[in-house]
C-alpha cells in the first residue's frame, strides 16, 4: 500500500469523527504488519480530557484485535501543514513497533517521518525497572 493510499483511507475514517467542540476532525489509518488496517478518529466530550484523539483510537483498535507491530500510520487533518500528532499520541506510537508515520492535510501536503524524529529521547520501557530488577 501506498503513503497516499493510506492517507485516502483515513480521510475516509477522518468523515466520521466527533468534534463539534474544536471542529478539528482528524483521521487516522495504521497498517499492521498482517497487512489489516485500523481506523481512528478523534472523539470529543464537553469535558475535554475525557476525549481521544485518532491516532490513539487507532492504536487501540488495532491492540484490541491483537495486532502490535505496524509498518505506517497516516494522519490527516484540514490544516495549514501536515497535521502532527499531539505529545500524547507521541509517547503512544514510541511504545509499538513502526516504521513509518505519514502527515497529511486535506490540501494534499504529505511528509513521512520515522518515529524518533516525533519525538526524540523518547521515554520506553527499556527506563523502567525490570521484574528481576526489582529489589
Amino acid at each position: 500500500m501506498t503513503d497516499r493510499e493510506l492517507v485516502a483511507r483515513a480521510a475516509e475514517f477522518r468523515s466520521r469523527a466527533y468534534a463539534p467542540y474544536s471542529g478539528f476532525a482528524v483521521g487516522a489509518a495504521l497498517l499492521g504488519r498482517s497487512g489489516r488496517i485500523y481506523g481512528g478518529v478523534n472523539v470529543e466530550n464537553a469535558a475535554y480530557p475525557v476525549g481521544i484523539c485518532a491516532e490513539r483510537a487507532a492504536i487501540a483498535a488495532a491492540v484490541t484485535s491483537g495486532e502490535r507491530a505496524f509498518e505506517a500510520l497516516a494522519v490527516i487533518a484540514d490544516s495549514p501543514e501536515a497535521c502532527a500528532p499531539c505529545g500524547m499520541c507521541r509517547q503512544m506510537l514510541m511504545e509499538f513497533p513502526i516504521e513509518r508515520i505519514i502527515l497529511a492535510n486535506t490540501v494534499g501536503d504529505l511528509r513521512v517521518l520515522a518515529p524518533e524524529e516525533l519525538l526524540p529521547l523518547a521515554f520506553g520501557a527499556a527506563a523502567l525497572p525490570h521484574e528481576g530488577d526489582l529489589q
